[in-house]
């Protein structure tokens, strides 16, 4: 009777392991049919660009799509290294994680759009209509930002540097935490405040700047920045006796 009990427990544990075999295997089954449909409604990289279009992790490097619109489009992680975007309209456009190494922005329209953790290394994005806009996290050295409109534009944490802001618009900008060393801020333009809070400002050029408005500017950035005597700084902070820097030769 025991040998018999002990016979039957243990057949019932095979039964039960055997149902549960058979439900991991069902749900690996629908998990696999899941990411199929996925896959299916997935990005369409072969797709013409459109508004909200779904390029997200497509290959688009060294394209020619200046003037396309964009507008609203899933381009999370794509790559368009390279790649003519001049004039596109890319407003409320996602592009987080996207690499536009070298590429060309210029003129586009990209208010709202989402430029976190990109790679952008030498992009130009000169005359870029980026009100607004996230660069959360962004590699972005040796950017062109000249004459572009970055009102409200949140570059927290970005690496900006040697980053040129020549007669940009960027009132009410954030820089916190992010790295500005050898970044000419010197012809920019702005109303109000900007956020330096724990900016690195190694040598950022901001000559004839009023800062007087400034949020989070300390003794210690001014002391590693450059201004000259036109340089307009927030009550209880003064010019370094460095200043003005010689010029930057690179």
């Amino acid at each position: 009777m025991v040998l018999w009990a002990a016979a039957s427990t243990k057949h019932a544990g095979g039964a039960s392991g055997a149902v549960k075999r058979r439900g991991i295997i069902l749900c690996l089954v629908a998990l696999a049919a899941s990411g199929l449909a996925r896959s299916a409604e997935a990005a369409d990289c072969k797709s013409l660009p459109g508004p909200g279009a779904d390029w997200q992790d497509c290959n688009k490097r060294q394209l020619m799509l200046g003037g396309s619109d964009l507008k609203g489009g899933n381009l999370v992680d794509t790559d368009f290294a390279s790649t003519d975007l001049n004039g596109a309209d890319l407003t409320a456009a996602n592009l987080e994680k996207a690499t536009l190494v070298r590429a060309s922005l210029a003129g586009a329209k990209a208010d709202k759009a989402n430029f976190s953790r990109v790679e952008g290394y030498r992009g130009d994005f000169s005359g870029i209509s980026a009100e607004g806009a996230l660069f959360v996290s962004s590699e972005l050295q040796r950017a062109d930002f000249t004459g572009a409109r970055l009102t409200g534009a949140d570059f927290e944490k970005a690496e900006l540097g040697r980053a040129n802001f020549g007669k940009a618009v960027v009132t009410g900008t954030r820089f916190s935490v992010a790295n500005l060393s050898r970044a000419d801020l010197s012809g920019a333009v702005f109303e109000g405040p900007i956020d330096f809070d724990r900016a690195f400002l190694f040598l950022t050029r901001i000559e004839g700047l009023d800062l007087s408005a400034a949020k989070g500017l300390t003794q210690d950035q001014v002391d590693l920045a450059c201004g000259d005597a036109a340089t307009k700084l927030p009550a209880g902070l003064t010019a370094p006796d460095k200043w003005p820097c010689p010029p930057d030769d690179d």
